[in-house]
């Protein structure tokens, strides 16, 4: 029997995905307006040894239905205690293709991508309150590692 994910190409995008890529990071990240999106991909781009976007799409459809963001990092990473580590800054799947294992054959080419990079371990984050993000995390093979609030006081001028 076909894994239902290996119905879905997995590749990096290219500069020629930038407005299907966007409007999935629309709905990932809806905060963010277009400007931002098109300023996060042509850095992206721009940084090919730094940072790559894996999309997914179906059989004989050129739109992706799925993507996952990944960065280099040398900086400290939370809960990993080499460096360098690859990061997931996000991963999405449009609802109607979910649960046929393409966020798990999304992460896999990243973590390759990343492997062949030197990386040590492959991180992420998810707030708080984002318990579907956990699960999913941990359905990828993730363990927690720590949990964090942040504050902030402003300082007088």
């Amino acid at each position: 029997m076909t894994h239902p994910a290996a119905l879905f190409k997995i590749r990096a995008a290219q500069a020629s995905d930038a407005a299907a890529w966007r409007q999935l990071r629309r709905a990932l990240w809806p905060h963010a307006d277009d400007i931002e999106h098109a300023r996060d991909i042509a850095r992206q781009l721009d940084a090919p040894a730094r940072h790559a976007c894996f999309i997914a799409s179906p059989p004989g459809i050129l739109a992706p239905v799925g993507f996952a963001e990944v960065a280099v990092r040398h900086d400290d990473v939370n809960g990993c205690g080499a460096s360098p580590v690859l990061f997931l800054e996000g991963v999405f799947v449009e609802p109607a293709a979910r649960r046929r294992g393409v966020a798990r054959a999304l992460c896999a080419a990243a973590a390759a991508w990343g492997t062949a990079r030197g990386c040590a371990a492959f991180a992420s984050d998810a707030p708080l309150e984002n318990a579907a993000s956990h699960a999913l995390h941990r359905a990828l093979g993730f363990d927690e590692t720590e949990r964090v609030v942040f504050f902030r006081k402003p300082l007088a001028r």
